[in-house]
């Protein structure tokens, strides 16, 4: 699933390992939603999209995804 967490990530100046901090995963995770390697729980697809204040549609962009 596409996502805007990296552009963001960056914006915010940064490191994975402390976005993983403020939302309460590991810098592993982090890397794994920006590479699209993992799709995020609802519950962390929530939490990062309160903490960079927009809303999940936004963040993640469910229209180009296939669905599981």
């Amino acid at each position: 699933m596409k996502n805007k967490v990296k552009e963001l990530r960056e914006q915010y100046g940064l490191t994975q390992a402390q976005l993983g901090e403020k939302v309460g995963v590991s810098r592993q995770a982090i890397n794994a939603i920006e590479t699209n390697k993992f799709d995020p729980s609802i519950w962390l697809a929530y939490d990062l999209a309160r903490f960079f204040d927009m809303s999940i549609e936004k963040l993640f962009d469910f229209k180009e995804s296939e669905r599981k």
